[in-house]
């Protein structure tokens, strides 16, 4: 949490009207799966962080919220070896969309203009998951 409170102080000295700040929280901090105890309030503190910054920074014009994605197939996600694990299966089986997410499915909404209204959310990009 320290580093995401410092990057911001830090990028907020450089950042103009109309920015953007993005945090990555994870979906567990809503749907809090058992043995997940330390990662969910880990995202879940990402998530308040999230609205506080989005406060402090808001008078300034510069958004501040957090996206809170499911499984996205990632290098770590490989390296973990959940891409095409039975535990990916079972989430898969889970999921509306039926499928995992990739790093193009998510953020760039909040990173463009089409958002400049929202600040202090939590986007949940879960692919339906619940």
């Amino acid at each position: 949490m320290l580093g995401i409170l410092l990057t911001t102080q830090a990028a907020a000295k450089h950042l103009g009207e109309g920015a953007s700040v993005i945090n990555v929280s994870s979906v567990v901090s809503r749907i809090t799966p058992p043995n997940t105890a330390v990662y969910s309030g880990a995202k879940g503190a990402v998530d308040a962080i999230t609205g506080s910054l989005a406060r402090e920074l808001g008078p300034r014009q510069i958004r501040v919220n957090s996206i809170n994605p499911g499984i996205i197939h990632t290098e770590s996600a490989e390296t973990l070896g959940v891409i095409d694990s039975d535990f990916e299966k079972q989430v898969v089986a889970q999921m509306p969309l039926g499928r995992i997410g990739y790093p193009r499915d998510i953020a760039v909404f909040l990173a463009s203009d089409d958002s400049r209204w929202l600040t202090g959310e939590k986007l949940t990009a879960s692919g339906g998951m619940r």
